[in-house]
């Protein structure tokens, strides 16, 4: 493909990147905010992946990794990453960077639980995420989908 995801650098030309997704409409999966707090905490350490084309971001996820004591999902209990907000610019989508942003977060071997939104639900299964067993008390309204990597299943 050409591309590469990169951890995005938490500094103020990164927080103009993020911007430019606003200006797209998708203001409900925004992680300009969250950018914005990492730059006022002077986290060094970015939880956030892009892709450009160019000069230009046309990709990004959020990226955590969720310590084995909070682990209500996966067994064996394990460190796990938590996806959130995978998002690609409308002129770039279906070009095959989510499904690259998603294959990098597997590249980690971990187990992955992402809450996607509804419209998105078919990418997600298409990528190998599954449903879980609703559980009122774990989930709180979510409808979250996993991955598993070898070895690990449902708790």
């Amino acid at each position: 493909m050409g591309t590469k995801v990169e951890r995005l650098k938490v500094n103020f030309k990164t927080l103009e990147e993020f911007k430019k997704f606003k200006e797209y409409g998708l203001q409900e999966l925004s992680m300009l905010e969250d950018l914005e707090a990492k730059i006022v905490d002077n986290d060094s350490v970015s939880p956030f992946y892009g892709i450009y084309f160019g000069d230009k971001l046309v990709a990004r996820m959020s990226l955590y990794q969720i310590d084995a004591k909070f682990d209500r999902y996966f067994y064996p209990p394990q460190n796990y990453l938590e996806l959130w907000k995978l998002e690609v610019i409308p002129d770039y989508q279906g070009k095959g960077y989510g499904k690259q942003l998603v294959q990098f977060a597997k590249s980690f071997n971990l187990p992955i639980k992402t809450n996607p939104r509804m419209q998105s639900r078919d990418f997600w299964e298409k990528m190998g995420f599954s449903p879980v067993d609703y559980d009122m008390e774990r989930d709180r309204g979510e409808n979250p989908l996993v991955w598993y990597p070898e070895g690990v299943e449902a708790q």
